[in-house]
């Protein structure tokens, strides 16, 4: 292994506006795919953007990844191999791959555009890496599934680049390797189509019972990966990438987590003092989080990565319900509260996940005013009919899913 050097930070963009929100706060380097041969096939550029967006990254000095990261079927080869060498004419820094075949055949179309290794190759070991590098690979991205102890192993037994995720999803199988959505409904997530099986409800039978899930019905999804506070480690192990995930995600997304992963690599390569403040921390889980944290990377604990309420983006727990009153609800405020309090123009939801079915639509609305309680409670109330009292309950979650104030910060 050479000289440590500063990692990058790398983004995503699924279009325009992310590419952009990336740029501008920061980003080292961006990926996204085309249309075809992704694994996120909903969002993309065309080939005939390309030209214009290498040339965007490139008079900002940052540098542009595409994803050519599905498996490729035999009748695609002669279009695939005509995607290689556009992808290499048009100036692309590197093609992220999982397909070996492809690794193979975009040396021989283009041997000089470098090839890293998609998370998709699940590559969990240094022997796993040498074997991405005979097939000419450069960077492995290593799986999601590994803790910084085994990342530091695998880098002081390989010369390889490494890059591992810092922030986002994570998915309920190897990254990728899932054949739910290809069973269930032809959709195969190997070919960009995840139909996100492990976003629903299940049941649970137990010797033939049904066993009641309460609020756990949700059983196969995961939290959301965020690594800030590993940041000091991340460097000093010599990973050459921080990647950030969400080419689904919005701009205010992309702008908000990269600016945050930035300021933490900068900070820690000068070996200053990590700034994370608790308010920039509720920020990035306000823009978007089914609840944050480390996860694997310190090591294997299921019980924490699926929580299993819920499977959708929840944004910051603002506290619990006290009572309904006449005019709104009374909630006993978190932590949360007392550091952003919530305020008129915020979005909230009540969740009842404990004891309404999954399918019943959920309370909730944006707040009309706050009456602040003598006691550290609060009384929200809400424009005529926008909640129902009586479908809320003494106990339930209460959630802000959208602060207008962070749309500002984004920006």
């Amino acid at each position: 292994m050479g000289p440590l050097r500063k990692p990058e930070v790398m983004s995503p963009a699924g279009y325009w506006p992310q590419l952009r929100a990336a740029i501008e706060a920061g980003a080292d380097a961006v990926y996204f795919g085309l249309k075809h041969f992704t694994a996120r096939a909903k969002v993309g550029f065309s080939l005939a953007e390309l030209p214009e967006v290498m040339a965007t990254l490139h008079r900002r000095g940052v540098k542009g990844y595409i994803t050519f990261n599905t498996l490729v079927f035999n009748h695609e080869l002669d279009e695939a191999a005509r995607a290689l060498g556009a992808l290499a004419e048009a100036g692309a820094d590197a093609l992220i791959i999982q397909d070996v075949g492809v690794a193979r055949m975009a040396k021989r179309i283009a041997p000089h555009l470098d090839i890293h290794g998609s998370t998709q190759m699940s590559v969990t070991s240094a022997d796993g890496v040498r074997l991405a590098q005979s097939f000419g690979v450069s960077r492995v991205t290593l799986a999601r599934e590994l803790s910084l102890a085994e990342v530091r192993a695998i880098r002081q037994a390989t010369d390889c680049e490494l890059e591992i995720f810092v922030h986002g999803a994570l998915c309920v199988a190897y990254s990728g390797q899932c054949f739910s959505s290809e069973a269930w409904g032809g959709r195969s997530a190997n070919r960009g189509q995840c139909a996100q099986a492990c976003r629903l409800p299940y049941e649970m039978m137990v010797d033939g019972q049904l066993r009641p899930l309460g609020d756990a019905r949700y059983l196969l999804s995961p939290g959301d990966l965020y690594a800030l506070a590993q940041v000091p480690e991340i460097v000093e192990i010599g990973i050459s990438t921080l990647k950030i995930e969400g080419r689904y995600k919005d701009a205010d997304y992309v702008a908000l987590t990269t600016a945050a992963y930035r300021q933490a690599v900068d900070e820690a390569w000068a070996g200053r003092k990590l700034t994370l403040d608790r308010a920039a921390e509720l920020r990035l889980e306000q823009v978007y989080s089914r609840g944050l944290g480390p996860f694997f990377l310190s090591g294997t604990n299921h019980q924490k990565v699926v929580q299993g309420r819920a499977p959708r983006h929840r944004g910051v727990l603002m506290g619990r319900v006290a009572m309904v009153t006449d005019g709104g609800v009374l909630i006993e405020p978190s932590e949360a509260h007392r550091i952003a309090p919530l305020k008129p123009g915020d979005g909230v939801v009540f969740d009842a996940a404990d004891w309404r079915s999954p399918e019943e639509p959920e309370e909730g609305g944006r707040i009309f005013e706050i009456e602040r309680g003598e006691i550290d409670n609060a009384e929200l109330r809400f424009g005529n009919g926008v909640i129902h009292g009586d479908r809320i309950r003494r106990g339930d979650l209460v959630w802000r899913t959208h602060d207008p104030d962070v749309d500002k910060a984004a920006r």
